[in-house]
């Protein structure tokens, strides 16, 4: 991605790309809406934190969530916008953030808290993140 040197306009721009490659495979085809957990039941992060592949989460554990995100977990609400941006701006900025909290399903991870860092991590081209794990 093509950098402006101001971090803001970055973000926007990122966001728009991010966001439009979720219309686009949309108008592909169905979209397919961010899968909802709802057999997983989420406990204290006991499995510890560790750095897991974004490609593991499959899904969230929110119903709200999965309105706001594709499968991929690209925006594809205009509301995102704000908190998408200001993670990026963090990100890009070098701010540590908090690692995300997941638990395990059948086959991978569905995000209990995080939503927004998934998708700048995976529109940032990052292949892994920091997770607390709930077992």
């Amino acid at each position: 991605m093509l950098k402006t040197g101001n971090t803001l306009i970055d973000a926007e721009t990122a966001f728009t790309r991010a966001r439009r490659g979720a219309r686009m495979r949309k108008l592909r085809r169905a979209r397919v809406q961010l899968p909802v957990y709802t057999g997983a039941h989420p406990v204290a992060a006991t499995g510890g934190v560790r750095e897991i592949a974004l490609d593991e989460i499959r899904g969230t554990l929110e119903p709200s969530r999965a309105t706001q995100f594709d499968e991929r977990f690209a925006p594809v609400r205009a509301a995102a916008r704000r908190r998408w941006e200001s993670i990026w701006t963090a990100e890009e900025r070098g701010v540590a953030l908090p690692p995300i909290s997941v638990v395990r399903v059948r086959d991978g991870y569905a995000v209990r808290d995080g939503h927004h860092r998934v998708s700048v991590a995976r529109a940032r081209g990052a292949v892994a993140i920091d997770a607390a794990i709930g077992v």
